[in-house]
């Protein structure tokens, strides 16, 4: 057993960056315990550094099988996609790096996260950032860990030049910068890449120097399974090796930082959450905080593919594949403006079949749907219940119809094809999953579907519609009455933005469940730091912001112990020794 200052339970987006930032005081002993395999420097696999995600995305190595999720009420769970291994979702996921909009973290100090407004956090997105586009100053940093790019429209391949020729006549402005300008418009797509190399917070942060620090401690493999807790204090976790045996680490403060489907399971099982639920499971209840688990949020999202001429496919030797997106308004009543989000990629898998498939993705900003994250099972081994409920609000549903209906317009305009059946929707289901797994199986079986996808044009649409779409066509979806919304139920998923279940807020409000820098109420020694946290889900993919928010809060950790550890002097008076 041994004792740290801080125990840092998962080396993801955030607990690298508060590793890496609490261990630059060197009084200061700092554990950081991940679940997954460590990537020091010199030793980060090929898949992690490729700049297209899927490979890795799509395998089962470095994410947690055991995670399902639910994409809607009654619909049956499937894997949900998060990392384990050090950097979490910055290693696998497709390294955009996109802060959301102003707006956002406006709502957020409105709604009781003061200090949280959008002129509060951007000096920590100044401050995270080496931006190798634009020059620092008031909205760009250019000493930041994470370095920043875009693939500008002078590189871009014909595939992006038609999609954006077909956003262009649709009336969309061009826009240089997503993240310093906030209306609508296409742009090249920010992404954390260097050298065409994935950079993910384990890269950034836990440097060479980072970890020769004699005070930071890093545990790769190793599952924190339970917080210790004394009452209303945390001392410290168990964590559980591979091969069973337990390890207790004490601690003056845990930092749960293993995101937001399971940093409320921690804490539920630590007996902080809903009374009645947790006595439901035997767990005796120390903190009654009801918000825990509450609040999920996930930006709900369809997919859809174009079929590409030789002219349009892009060599498998140039790896990135996602350059271009679009923010745009539905105009559906209720909503804020850019509440839709597109994007697009110039390949649908890494094989040759998917080189002949243009891929958009289609999300809404700002979801009004709420679903939860909920203990089935005392037990730390079973995986908690995941409900996104993603169009429980029925203003999701119709925006999601305007953006698919707009998607269409864009393709029509765009010079992809000139036959309507080229573009078709297409559902990221275990089927394709399984069909997008690296391996000979798979290279050769993609092979030979890609080779028939380039026959005869009538052929080419007869096999799409029988083993792609399964006779769904966009032109049915557009007329027919209900179609749309009965097929946008049937494959609507989340986009991996899980988020809001700790959510931070006043101690008055009864489904908060952190105070504005992370500390549990009603706690003593607990804190969370991760997407758990967002009041409401960002105008944004969450990795940067959730970067963001490890540094603010990092900062106002040492802040505090430089104040606890500062000396006091008391004045002088005639009494006085």
């Amino acid at each position: 057993m041994e004792r740290f200052d801080y125990v840092i339970v998962g080396g993801g987006s955030a607990g690298c960056v508060l590793a890496h930032r609490l261990s630059a005081i060197p009084s200061l002993r700092v554990a950081l315990i991940e679940a997954g395999a460590d990537t020091p420097p010199g030793n980060v696999p090929a898949a992690i550094l490729d700049s297209y995600p899927m490979p890795v995305f799509c395998g089962d190595e470095y994410i947690w099988p055991q995670l399902k999720a639910s994409a809607t009420r009654g619909a049956a769970p499937r894997v949900y996609e998060q990392g384990r291994v050090m950097g979490g979702g910055s290693s696998i996921n497709v390294q955009s790096a996109n802060r959301g909009l102003p707006r956002d973290y406006d709502d957020w100090a409105a709604n009781g996260a003061t200090g949280w407004a959008w002129q509060d956090v951007l000096p920590y997105f100044r401050k995270l950032e080496r931006d190798v586009d634009f020059p620092a100053g008031e909205l760009h940093g250019r000493d930041g860990p994470v370095p920043i790019r875009r693939i500008l429209p002078a590189y871009w391949p014909a595939f992006c030049d038609a999609f954006a020729s077909g956003m262009r006549k649709n009336g969309f402005a061009s826009l240089q910068d997503q993240n310093a300008e906030f209306g609508d418009g296409y742009f090249p797509g920010a992404f954390s890449n260097l050298d065409d190399r994935r950079v993910s917070t384990a890269a950034a942060y836990l440097d060479g120097a980072t970890r020769q620090r004699r005070n930071l401690h890093i545990y790769a493999d190793l599952r924190v399974e339970s917080i210790v807790m004394e009452g209303c204090v945390a001392r410290g976790v168990v964590a559980v090796e591979h091969g069973g045996a337990r390890i207790r680490f004490d601690a003056n403060e845990v930092v749960v930082s293993a995101g937001a489907l399971q940093s409320p399971a921690l804490l539920m099982r630590a007996g902080i959450g809903a009374k009645s639920e947790l006595d439901a499971l035997g767990i005796g209840c120390k903190i009654d905080l009801p918000g825990v688990g509450r609040n999920l949020q996930d930006h709900p999202s369809l997919t859809f593919c174009h079929f590409l001429e030789r002219r349009f496919r892009m060599p498998l030797s140039r790896r990135r594949a996602s350059m271009t997106a679009a923010r745009f308004t539905s105009g559906v009543a209720g909503c804020d403006e850019s509440d839709l989000y597109l994007s697009s990629a110039t390949r649908a898998a890494w094989h040759t079949l998917g080189n002949r498939l243009g891929l958009f993705f289609l999300w809404c900003n700002r979801p009004y749907s709420r679903g939860r994250v909920q203990l089935v099972s005392a037990d730390p081994a079973v995986a908690p219940r995941v409900d996104l409920n993603l169009l429980d609000d029925p203003r999701d549903l119709a925006r999601l119809a305007y953006g698919v209906r707009m998607l269409a317009k864009i393709v029509e305009a765009s010079g992809l094809g000139d036959n309507p059946r080229d573009f078709f929707p297409a559902a990221f289901s275990p089927r394709v999953k399984a069909l997008s797994r690296v391996g000979e199986g798979n290279a050769a079986l993609t092979s030979l579907l890609g080779m028939l996808l380039d026959t005869p044009a009538p052929l080419r649409r007869l096999l799409i519609e029988r083993f792609f779409t399964r006779g769904q066509r966009m032109s049915a979806l557009l007329t027919e009455p209900g179609a749309l919304e009965d097929f946008i139920r049937a494959n609507v998923f989340g986009v991996w933005h899980a988020s809001g279940t700790c959510r931070m807020g006043d101690a008055h409000d009864v489904m908060a469940v952190t105070d504005t820098s992370g500390r549990v109420h009603g706690a003593y020694g607990l804190r969370v730091v991760d997407a758990s946290l967002m009041p409401r889900l960002p105008s944004a993919n969450t990795n940067i912001p959730t970067i963001m928010m490890a540094e603010k809060i990092a900062d106002a950790m040492l802040v505090r112990h430089a104040a606890n550890a500062a000396p006091t002097t008391a004045p002088l008076t005639a009494a006085s020794p």
